[in-house]
């Protein structure tokens, strides 16, 4: 296992500072599924834990959804062991929850499981914040996804707190592309674990992912243009919100009052 470049390591750094990510004391458990951004992250926070003078812990935790018998998480075990990080194995039945559901509803409810279970966990082990291995290409693809399937301007933030479980998610990957963490499986050496998921490269992101691909061959700039986009200096002209029947009502009476004079 490498140390990590410094050109990584400043850009985790630059997130955790602009983004209030990591304090003193604070306990952080990570979302380890055993793809390339968890495993990166795994081991990135570590080499920032073992290079900054903040006083925080680390654990990881992996969510096995039952899709398959032979889910295995002796790979992560090993690869956690590594880092001296502790290491959770939790169950949760989704299978069977999205059996008959399709692909959309289903990646919906395996995340809201996914979620709630890590959620319960961090809680009553005593975690006040729950690391997700988010990069930049997925805030991307997510904005671009609530544009076209919701009608929303909207992302996932760098740091959410979640009054309900008293814990705060926080997404320290956000200023890598996936391609560098993809890069970066040579620095700690553990490759990536095949996702269980039924539905795996049939997903609304998926598409989301082909279809910026498709439009950045017309239009070098589009990811850069979304980007910008998200944050809250992009300069636009947005129309004022829809009013309902009730709130249109004084309008109308405005107009054709006038219109009577």
């Amino acid at each position: 296992m490498q140390p990590l470049p410094k050109e990584y390591l400043s850009r985790i750094i630059r997130a955790v500072v602009e983004f209030q990510l990591i304090e003193d004391n604070d306990k952080i458990l990570i979302g380890l599924s055993g793809g390339k951004d968890s495993l990166f992250m795994a081991y990135a926070l570590t080499e920032l834990k073992n290079t900054l003078k903040k006083n925080f812990t680390l654990g990881a935790i992996t969510i096995n959804p039952m899709f398959t018998k032979d889910f295995s998480c002796e790979a992560m075990q090993k690869f956690c062991d590594k880092l001296n990080m502790p290491y959770h194995i939790h169950e949760v039945n989704i299978a069977e929850t999205i059996a008959n559901q399709d692909n959309k509803n289903a990646c919906y409810s395996c995340a809201f499981f996914r979620r709630g279970a890590i959620n319960g966990y961090a809680k009553e082990h005593g975690y006040n914040k729950i690391a997700y291995a988010h990069n930049h290409d997925d805030a991307v693809e997510t904005f671009f996804m609530n544009l076209f399937y919701s009608g929303q301007l909207k992302t996932f933030m760098p740091s959410t707190y979640l009054s309900r479980s008293d814990v705060t998610v926080i997404r320290p990957l956000l200023y890598f592309r996936e391609e560098e963490i993809r890069n970066a499986i040579s620095l700690h050496g553990q490759e990536p674990c095949a996702p269980p998921c039924p539905f795996n490269g049939n997903t609304m992101r998926q598409k989301a992912k082909n279809l910026i691909e498709e439009l950045s061959k017309e239009n070098p700039l589009l990811y850069e243009h979304l980007s910008a986009a998200m944050r809250t200096t992009a300069i636009g002209d947005l129309w004022p919100p829809i009013k309902n029947r009730k709130e249109m009502k004084p309008y109308y009476y405005q107009f054709f009052k006038n219109q009577q004079k």
